[in-house]
């Protein structure tokens, strides 16, 4: 039985007065003890997060690719699990829009993060074109062919479907087309890792009514 999974994204936003927002959501989680909890947060605030709230899972929202080197401005996933974070997300639907990364990156992140012994939420969705021109299962099954590990597995990796059309536009999709996307990635996961598939949770990440 896959464990329910609750995770959140602070994206570029909060400082260390926000952080005090972690103790009713860690207050929440310890009256469901059936579900986990991941907060994804900024670079600069993993640290005092962890601290503040060692109870829930904090995480990075990105990881660069490489394990060190020159590249300036890059966080590598073994300095952000140092600072704290249990988790990563890779292929976010913002950082493929605004930093033009590709699938392949998202793959080169999720298994750097492995490397390190971080857990993983790889994010994966179509565009509000893309799900116009009836295309939106070719486009998951395309990213999650090019972005997930040989070796993932249940026990450090989940999959996110972010339909793209979904945020901060007022479309919202039904319950039966999210269903439909997840029967789509979780039998595209079967093709690529087998069995595994049956353990790997996977999240809707979008607007909601």
């Amino acid at each position: 039985m896959r464990r329910k999974l609750v995770a959140g994204n602070w994206k570029m936003n909060g400082s260390r007065a926000a952080l005090a927002e972690l103790d009713a959501i860690a207050a929440a989680a310890a009256a469901a003890p059936d579900v986990d909890v991941e907060i994804a947060v900024p670079f600069t605030l993993i640290a005092a997060a962890a601290d503040r709230a060692p109870a829930l899972a904090i995480g990075a929202e990105d990881v660069h690719e490489a394990d060190s080197g020159a590249h300036t401005g890059c966080v590598s996933a073994g300095m952000v699990k140092e600072a704290g974070a249990r988790f990563t997300i890779v292929g976010h639907s913002e950082r493929r829009a605004d930093q033009h990364e590709t699938s392949h990156d998202a793959w080169a992140k999720a298994a750097a993060a492995r490397r390190q012994g971080l857990r993983v939420i790889l994010c994966c969705g179509e565009t509000e074109a893309e799900r116009d021109a009836d295309r939106a299962e070719r486009v998951v099954q395309a990213q999650i062919e090019k972005s997930v590990p040989d070796n993932a597995d249940g026990s450090w990796f989940t999959l996110a479907y972010e339909p793209r059309w979904a945020i901060g536009t007022g479309r919202t999709p039904t319950l039966d087309e999210i269903a439909a996307i997840h029967a789509i990635a979780r039998a595209k996961l079967r093709m690529l890792i087998g069995d595994a598939a049956a353990g790997v949770r996977i999240l809707y990440g979008g607007s909601v009514t």
